[in-house]
């Protein structure tokens, strides 16, 4: 540890500490190791240079092992498999997950407008694609209904669902999105998820839930409603067509929903009845197929004959709607993603293995454009069969390998998030608006609205929040060299003429203005009550601890240097504590460096606080010795107790004391701003 002295930073300060410049107590600083413009201008240059090598290096460095996991990640669990272990569970996961999609997959192919055929193609090649080129071992992909939703809700405005155009669209759609979702993992652009929020996704899917339900209430009541994404519309027409209802399909569709929610609730209530919750929507399928097929009643619609045999393969058609279809596109996969990396993230960290994002991406994305060549509408990873696969105790991707309607609410009703909104509004106000705005917007506006509407305003609260960052005062803790925020700590205390702020973001051109606003404010606004040190009138240096602050732009550059000048005409130092390594590149490249003083730059709070503090008391002593002393010689035995009392006081005002200290507690030597221990 190096011994320096304090030094002077501007010719006022210097010509108040000259008269004490003889006596000054030697105090304790790590040397802050300082850039020079020349080496942070060659690391600037050689950055570009430097990531290229790296990046070279690492491809040298991958093994064949390394190349097939890169292009086909199941060979990571191929390669590893216990076959012994895994086999059983993997068989067993796989037909409860299969018995559990047959009647969804159908059912959310109606909920799509297309014919249950289409559901059943969506879940074959998809799942098989995802299970090569997908990274997780859980996910179960396949048709979801806030999917199938949105292809109705666009696509019901270009033509009608009776028409072959209808379906060449869903499946052209399929092809856009998966397109999407391969750019968006092979350009890594995974960390895009980040900027949407939880309460974003748990007011859209409550929202998205219960415009599902009431869209399937057509079935339930016997007569048809308008299709809408909006709630008030789809509320009007259940109320205007109330002449029309039929009995028959609501009883049926109550008690089969009935069933659907018994064999749910208690397939997750107890562990030994879980095959209940899989076997639910098959349950409901085969009584309401035998209903029908005893009784034959005509009040009740059938889904007719299921084609038989594998789909064909084909390109997509109607390339020339591409335009028109982006928009739903981008908002398909945006939901897509959210729902199916959410839930593989969460499966992944329970099952004990690291989930890629982007490969998560490549591989739905993958799984999209292979499935539109065999006649599949947009898919996902479903939060329900993926959670059931994992109750199932699945190990790997291996697998993955009028009672419709009842099914399609039953499964909707788990995403009415209620409980996330108990949850915000205790925790967190700003979320549970958030949760609000998403839900009300997406019930009366429709869900492409509802979810641009809850992103916007999730993005509004991250710019609000980098724009107003934390800005704390600090002080000391008592009997420590440690500063706090003293609204955290109250028993922290300050020093009178010093301001020490610390800064909790990066600072640039968006939050500038308000930092510098904030800095004004404390120099006015000081409490006093808890100050310590010489009894001064103002504030003399503002100590910035700089360690949260990761980057500064050119324009919070620029925005400093001003700052220093308008505290040099007012006789205020800037002191500059922790700056991390880029941070401080670029104050060196900027020379704010050399503006402020190399001097004023320091590694802890601890050291800038005790040399300003030297400062400070330099300035007073000066006011002192400014009166007129009466032109007397002092002894010598007198010079000696002055000075040994002078030392006395500057180390009980390092350690907070205001009183003096015996002349067996002091030592000039001692680490300052720590009291000695009698």
């Amino acid at each position: 540890m190096e011994i320096t002295h304090a030094s002077p930073s501007s010719p006022n300060l210097a010509d108040a500490v000259h008269s004490m410049a003889t006596k000054t107590r030697p105090v304790k600083i790590i040397p802050l190791q300082h850039p020079s413009t020349a080496s942070s201008s060659s690391s600037s240059s050689s950055y570009p240079g430097a990531l290229f090598s790296r990046w070279t290096s690492k491809l040298q460095s991958m093994t064949w092992v390394h190349w097939i996991e890169l292009f086909l990640p199941c060979y990571r669990w191929i390669r590893t498999y216990k076959w012994r272990e895994y086999l059983q569970v993997d068989l067993i996961a796989g037909i409860t997950v299969g018995i559990m999609l047959v009647p969804q997959a159908m059912s959310y192919a109606k909920l799509a407008g297309l014919e249950a055929i289409y559901g059943l193609y969506s879940s074959f090649v998809p799942l098989f694609v995802y299970a090569i080129f997908g990274s997780s071992r859980q996910l179960a992909v396949g048709p979801v209904a806030l999917v199938s939703l949105l292809v109705s809700n666009v696509l019901g405005e270009i033509a009608d669902s009776s028409d072959e155009l209808y379906t060449e669209l869903a499946i052209l759609l399929a092809f856009m999105v998966g397109i999407l979702e391969c750019l968006m993992g092979l350009l890594r652009l995974g960390w895009l998820l980040r900027f949407i929020s939880h309460s974003v996704i748990s007011g859209f899917t409550t929202a998205s839930a219960i415009v599902i339900a009431l869209s399937q209430a057509k079935y339930f009541l016997g007569y048809d409603i308008v299709k809408s994404s909006k709630i008030v519309p789809l509320i009007k027409s259940i109320i205007a067509g109330a002449d029309g209802f039929l009995w028959q399909p609501f009883v049926l569709g109550s008690i089969i929903l009935a069933i659907l929610l018994i064999m749910k609730h208690l397939g997750k209530s107890r562990k030994y009845l879980r095959f209940l919750r899989a076997g639910g929507p098959l349950t409901a399928v085969v009584i309401g197929t035998t209903f029908v097929k005893i009784f034959n009643p005509s009040s009740i619609s059938l889904v007719g004959d299921i084609p038989q045999g594998l789909p064909g393969f084909s390109i997509p058609k109607n390339f020339g709607y591409i335009a028109s279809l982006i928009p739903t596109a981008l908002v398909i996969t945006g939901v897509a993603i959210l729902e199916s990396v959410g839930i593989a993230k969460a499966l992944a960290a329970k099952n004990g293995y690291e989930l890629d994002s982007n490969q998560e991406l490549f591989g739905l994305g993958v799984a999209n454009v292979m499935g539109s060549f065999f006649s599949a509408y947009p898919t996902t990873g479903s939060f329900s069969r993926s959670a059931v696969n994992h109750e199932s105790g699945a190990k790997t991707g291996l697998s993955g390998v009028c009672a419709l309607a009842a099914i399609v609410i039953s499964a909707v009703m788990g995403l009415v998030d209620y409980q996330e909104a108990i949850f915000l509004w205790r925790v967190d106000k700003k979320d549970f608006l958030l949760w609000t705005i998403t839900c009300t917007m997406t019930l009366f506006l429709g869900i492409e609205i509802g979810v641009l509407v809850g992103v916007g305003v999730s993005l509004a609260f991250v710019i609000h929040e980098s724009a107003n960052p934390h800005i704390a005062v600090l002080g000391r803790l008592p009997g420590t060299t440690v500063y706090r925020n003293v609204q955290q700590y109250p028993e922290a205390y300050t020093y009178n003429g010093i301001v020490i702020v610390r800064i909790d973001a990066p600072v640039y051109f968006a939050n500038i203005s308000y930092i510098k606003d904030r800095l004004r404010e404390y120099e006015v606004d000081v409490d006093r009550s808890t100050s310590r040190g010489p009894e001064v009138e103002r504030v003399y240096f503002v100590i910035l601890e700089m360690s949260p602050i990761t980057y500064i732009d050119s324009s919070a550059v620029q925005a400093l240097k001003d700052l220093h000048q308008e505290y040099k005409l007012r006789d205020i130092q800037i002191a500059i504590s922790n700056p991390n390594r880029e941070v401080l590149l670029t104050l060196s490249r900027s020379n704010v460096i050399e503006l402020i003083g190399k001097e004023w730059y320091f590694v802890r709070v601890h050291d800038a606080v005790q040399v300003c503090l030297q400062h400070v008391q330099g300035l007073k002593d000066t006011s002192k010795t400014s009166d007129p002393l009466p032109d007397v010689e002092p002894s010598l035995f007198q010079r000696l107790l002055k000075q040994r009392g002078e030392d006395e006081s500057i180390a009980n005002l390092e350690s907070g004391n205001r009183q003096s200290a015996t002349t067996e507690d002091t030592d000039p030597q001692l680490e300052p701003l720590l009291s000695r221990k009698s």
